[in-house]
């Protein structure tokens, strides 16, 4: 009976070790240094967006939101403050895609975000699906200068999907790890 009562004794004490840890874990996180911020991309085809590879024959048609399964397309867009094209110019977003639906509304994306904002500057490079007519998350998996080691995503939502340049709003959710920032 004696030895019951030590295993149990053994079994709550790393228990609560356990959950000491994992709320002071998650202490931590509230502490992370994070930035969330919007931009506008403005696509202009024929401009800053160019078709370089055709795709299949017979699938989607080429418009402002689809183009046919297996285009290759490469852009290297503004990125502004404001949906408005005449606002303030903050960065780049520069990439290609890959249509990567029979639809032609979706595309693995590739992109490097060069940012020059008021207190942090240095590009994000982010990966994945994007939808023409949807929002998407794309994960950021890297960075340069004060984004180095920065981590989150961005989330891309079409904003003027009509005539020859079309706006997408950008919106940042970045979190820096405790050893990517400096302590103060």
């Amino acid at each position: 009976m004696a030895s019951s009562h030590k295993y149990v004794l053994g079994v709550l004490v790393l228990a609560i070790i356990q959950l000491k840890g994992i709320a002071s874990s998650h202490e931590h996180l509230q502490h992370l240094k994070s930035l969330h911020f919007s931009l506008f991309q403005h696509e202009t085809i024929n401009k800053t967006g160019y078709i370089i590879v055709d795709g299949i024959k017979g699938g989607a048609a080429v418009s402002q939101t689809t183009t046919p399964f297996g285009t290759l397309f490469a852009f290297q867009d503004p990125l502004t403050v404001a949906a408005n094209r005449s606002s303030k110019l903050v960065g780049i977003s520069e990439g290609t895609t890959v249509t990567s639906s029979l639809d032609g509304l979706r595309s693995i994306s590739i992109a490097k975000l060069t940012l020059r904002l008021k207190h942090h500057k240095g590009s994000l490079s982010v990966v994945g699906v994007t939808d023409n007519v949807k929002s998407s998350n794309l994960p950021v998996v890297g960075g340069t200068e004060d984004f180095l080691f920065v981590q989150g995503y961005v989330t891309s939502s079409p904003v003027d999907l009509t005539g020859l340049t079309v706006v997408y709003k950008i919106q940042f959710h970045l979190y820096w790890p405790p050893y990517a920032t400096p302590s103060s």
